[in-house]
């Protein structure tokens, strides 16, 4: 297992996202040692969606207006139908994920989460994976897609859906481990 001592991670989400997205990563991050933020549009809760229903509220920890990406190491954008397509049309919300390629530091994105990174402009020539259902949305955004359970594109961690969460989690950590890649750009 990694060390992640003195690493922060922020995880950009708001009402409607995949629980396990985000709940797993997260565990996962802070067993290694990373300090983990939810970060949202509005303080308060935010609440996931599990089995086709509501399910538990998480506490936000800050808000974009009050981040910056130099605040953190990395940045992990759980899925969801909800989730992604509220946040990719928020301008703050996808400068924020913009400016973690600009910074060239890690991001992973999970399920539908990669429609924010086709918002930001930031698939022209990367391989990635999705939610198949979004498949064209990022072929069109320039991406080289493919159906594998997870994708590492210099710093840029993919993967499908919920039962790709242990080997997301896994690269997900490795990548934080290892920092900037000067190939992750925007």
């Amino acid at each position: 297992m990694k060390d992640l001592n003195g690493k922060k991670v922020a995880i950009l989400a708001t009402n409607g996202f995949e629980e396990s997205e985000l709940k797993e990563p997260m565990n996962a991050l802070k067993n290694a040692g990373a300090e983990v933020h939810i970060v949202s549009e509005n303080s308060g809760t935010i609440k996931g969606w599990k089995d086709g229903n509501w399910s538990n509220e998480y506490s936000v920890d800050k808000t974009l207006n009050d981040v910056s990406e130099t605040d953190y190491n990395a940045l992990v954008l759980p899925g969801g139908v909800i989730n992604p397509d509220t946040l990719r049309r928020n301008d703050d919300a996808v400068r924020f994920v913009k400016s973690f390629f600009t910074s060239k530091k890690p991001v992973a994105a999970i399920c539908h989460a990669p429609w924010l990174l086709a918002e930001a402009d930031v698939l022209q020539g990367r391989k990635v994976t999705s939610y198949n259902s979004i498949k064209k949305d990022l072929v069109n955004a320039g991406a080289q897609w493919e159906d594998s359970e997870v994708v590492v594109d210099e710093g840029l961690v993919t993967s499908r859906n919920p039962n790709d969460l242990p080997a997301f989690n896994a690269k997900l950590i490795e990548e934080v481990y290892e920092g900037k890649h000067e190939m992750q750009t925007a």
